[in-house]
């Protein structure tokens, strides 16, 4: 049966990171109603197994399928590497990752062809921006690095701690020195830490995140599949998630910049 063009659509992360797509959806597409969840039992997801992201990422779609959305974004680099093309054909809803999104926009912004990728240890050790790079122009270098730190520091909110500075130096050095001109935010928590990013590397080198592009190949997805809430949907978001939603809700007031006290539910995601 097709889905319902007023039914929301669901969007899940391991944590906080999945907000950074979740407001390029509210602000591209502002009549849609989102359900979120965020993992966050369960986050990161950068150190765990395929098959254990696979066998999250089911538990989450069956959760959302429950809420009867009509499309699914995996805001997660992670589980975008490891479980998209597993569950794709699994549902009768369109399923998207954020991954080649942001290898298109990278592809097309750099000038010398010099490409950074940071992401976790799973997302760059899966090797899938560069092989979505190397897809779109064969004369891309690639230079990738597992940034682990990044997602504890951003749940913990420490966007604009010393430590956190500290460490994304040390980070990004690599960077620097090779010449990358273009660099990929491969985790979805990572543009949460976009200002000490920029101003480590300065303005000559472009960060991509994933957020904005996917939020624009989700509204062609619904408009071509009729599925577009169109300028009449009355928008609207519900958080969900598996841990603490008390520091969820804390990380999520301030990046979006609403007051989300009291909005967040745990859920037994286990039971999926």
């Amino acid at each position: 049966m097709k889905p319902d063009r007023d039914a929301p659509i669901g969007v899940f992360d391991s944590g906080v990171g999945g907000l950074t797509v979740a407001r390029e959806i509210m602000r591209n597409l502002p009549s849609e109603k989102i359900v979120y969840f965020g993992d966050t039992a369960r986050v990161p997801y950068g150190g765990k197994s395929r098959e254990n992201i696979i066998r999250y990422s089911r538990q989450i779609i069956h959760f959302l399928m429950e809420q009867q959305v009509k499309a699914i974004v995996i805001a997660c680099n992670t589980a975008s590497a490891f479980a998209l093309e597993a569950v794709r054909d699994e549902f009768d809803v369109p399923i998207l990752g954020v991954i080649e999104p942001g290898a298109r926009v990278a592809a097309a912004e750099t000038k010398n062809k010099r490409v950074g990728v940071i992401g976790t240890v799973g997302t760059v050790d899966s090797g899938i921006h560069a092989s979505y790079l190397k897809k779109l122009d064969p004369e891309i270098t690639v230079i990738s690095k597992a940034c682990p730190l990044f997602v504890p520091l951003v749940e913990e909110g420490w966007l604009h701690d010393p430590v956190t500075a500290e460490v994304t130096a040390r980070y990004l050095q690599e960077f620097k020195d090779k010449d990358v001109d273009t660099l990929i935010l491969g985790c979805t928590h990572y543009p949460l830490l976009v200002d000490i990013i920029a101003e480590i590397l300065g303005p000559k080198v472009t960060l991509v995140s994933a957020g904005e592009e996917s939020a624009y190949e989700l509204k062609r997805l619904l408009k071509s599949g009729g599925l577009w809430a169109g300028p009449a949907g009355q928008g609207g978001t519900e958080f969900y998630v598996s841990d603490r939603p008390e520091d969820f809700e804390r990380i999520a007031s301030v990046f979006l910049q609403e007051d989300l006290r009291h909005t967040a539910r745990r859920i037994d995601i286990d039971q999926y």
